[in-house]
């Protein structure tokens, strides 16, 4: 993660910063079609995985409403934002009066993040909102991602949703929008954005200016699922390694098997390994997933129920993990061993 901002990726632009997007041009032009109509809809729920651009999808729109204040005279679509515009500047430093950014909170004294957005923070937008605009411009509320919030914060945020004030707009992020209250997706307009394609990957990484090693190519656009995200973590955080390392895990015995569960549950489990224990999780848990299909469409039902009930309880043991804080290189080994 960045010293500056523990919620940023190593190799990323912040998406306030960014003024290119790769892959979403018609979910671009819908919302700018959308503004310009003068109808669009208070509260919008961008969805799609993590790590393909919501965030920066959302700040260009914001930046968008922001230039071209009546929507009658804005343009049809969205053009890369002008970093040397006043709006440019004030977005991409944070300093815009009228864009709020709702993020989990760091926690004063270990400088991390905290596990979830409080009802504190929901609370600002409330606040935010209730402001009158001294340019009597638009109030945007970005809330990354709205999957984070715990149940009062939710509840908090349906308040905010009942009854939005005028020219107010709030844009929720998520990457599960199962995991949102059904009353809250029910009060907003819905844009699903799809993985990205890997020319669009390529673009993007080549504007973050990083490179992908040819021999890891296919590899690479493969294993991150058409998320910019994925791809960084393979590339700038060992992932590539981690996944070779639980292969070699799956294909070893006896006491070499156990030599590399150590090996591998000592890195995963080091202090500042939270992005990569992260991405063990998520890659475990989409092997097991996997594996269980591939049983079932092979006629093999009982291998199948018996890896997705595995599934249920390693998705529990993790959760009982965290939400306990308990020993991080324990409960590796004790997902290692599950794969038998």
């Amino acid at each position: 993660m960045s010293d500056t901002d523990p919620g940023l990726l190593d190799g990323a632009i912040p998406p306030a910063a960014n003024n290119r997007l790769f892959g979403h041009r018609a979910a671009e032009d819908f919302l700018a079609q959308s503004y310009r109509s003068g109808k669009g809809h208070h509260a919008i729920l961008i969805e799609g995985p993590e790590g393909i651009g919501k965030a920066t999808l959302a700040f260009r729109f914001a930046s968008h409403v922001l230039t071209h204040e009546n929507p009658v005279e804005a343009p049809a679509d969205l053009s890369d934002p002008d970093p040397q515009s006043a709006v440019g500047r004030q977005i991409a430093s944070g300093a815009s009066h009228n864009v709020l950014h709702i993020e989990r909170p760091v926690d004063e004294k270990s400088g991390r993040l905290k596990s979830a957005i409080t009802v504190d923070e929901v609370r600002k937008v409330g606040k935010f909102f209730g402001q009158t605009s001294g340019s009597g411009n638009w109030r945007i509320a970005i809330i990354d991602p709205a999957d984070d919030m715990n149940r009062n914060a939710a509840n908090a945020l349906l308040k905010i949703l009942e009854e939005p004030p005028k020219k107010s707009l709030l844009l929720l992020l998520t990457h599960a929008p199962g995991k949102l209250l059904p009353t809250i997706r029910s009060r907003c307009m819905r844009l699903r954005l799809e993985p990205l394609h890997a020319a669009d990957m390529e673009e993007a990484l080549a504007h973050l200016g990083v490179a992908v090693p040819a021999k890891d190519r296919e590899t690479v656009l493969s294993m991150a699922g058409g998320s910019v995200g994925e791809a960084l973590k393979l590339l700038n955080y060992g992932g590539l390694d981690i996944i070779a390392a639980f292969r070699d895990i799956l294909g070893a015995t006896g006491a070499e098997r156990r030599r590399r569960m150590h090996k591998l549950a000592d890195v995963l489990a080091a202090k500042d390994a939270e992005v990569i224990h992260a991405f063990f999780i998520g890659h475990v848990t989409e092997e097991l997933m996997r594996m269980a299909r591939d049983a079932a469409f092979s006629g093999h039902l009982a291998e199948a129920d018996r890896l997705s009930r595995l599934s249920t309880q390693m998705a529990e043991r993790i959760a009982i993990a965290q939400g306990y804080n308990l020993d991080k290189k324990q409960t590796i080994l004790s997902i290692l061993e599950a794969f038998g």
